[in-house]
């Protein structure tokens, strides 16, 4: 891959995707040794205009993303980066920089899961969240269980609002056993496509 950092006075625009659900989350500049250092370290890293220095995303929040890909765009001067959130990209909280309110089903679920993912590193106390992932798993077994009956339960003697409820309760704690047991809610999304074939 050669890339033309001259157009750009030593900067090159870089698109960050997310790579399993292909939306644009930000966008940030490179010059050669950011580009270096992201190919190396395996954390996407850019140059900080405003800072006149080198920042890996996520040196200070936690919420690195994780390289997957690399590719050019057909003049060589734009960089086309797919990666793995760890937690909310942009410095308001949101998955994306870009957010989009008509895309809140899949991709609300994604964003979700990347907020749980940022919890294992959070305090137990402040975050029911980080004490179940750093419980045993059976508890959270357990609480996946737990929600599966009161699902059941609530379909046939409760009104729809308490289904709904009881839904949202089974689909996070579904997310927090996925995610401890180093799952993704893709892998299960895969699961359901590939039977559908």
């Amino acid at each position: 891959m050669k890339i033309d950092f001259t157009k750009g006075a030593g900067l090159v625009p870089a698109i960050i995707q997310h790579s399993e659900t292909n939306e644009v989350l930000m966008l940030g500049y490179m010059n050669e040794e950011s580009l270096e250092l992201t190919k190396n370290s395996g954390l996407v890293t850019f140059f900080s205009r405003s800072r006149n220095k080198i920042w890996m995303k996520g040196e200070t929040s936690g919420n690195h993303l994780k390289l997957i890909s690399i590719t050019n765009d057909c003049d060589n001067d734009t960089l086309l980066v797919k990666a793995i959130p760890n937690g909310p990209v942009c410095h308001k909280g949101t998955l994306s920089c870009f957010p989009n309110d008509t895309k809140i089903n899949k991709d609300f679920l994604s964003y979700l899961e990347e907020i749980i993912k940022s919890r294992r590193f959070s305090d137990e106390d402040n975050s029911y969240t980080a004490k179940l992932l750093k419980g045993p798993l059976q508890r959270i077994a357990q609480k996946v269980g737990e929600e599966g009956v009161e699902i059941a339960l609530a379909s046939v003697t409760e009104p729809d609002t308490k289904v709904i409820d009881e839904s949202a309760d089974l689909l996070f704690h579904l997310l927090v056993l996925l995610q401890a047991k180093g799952l993704q809610f893709s892998d299960v999304v895969n699961e359901l496509r590939n039977r559908h074939k």
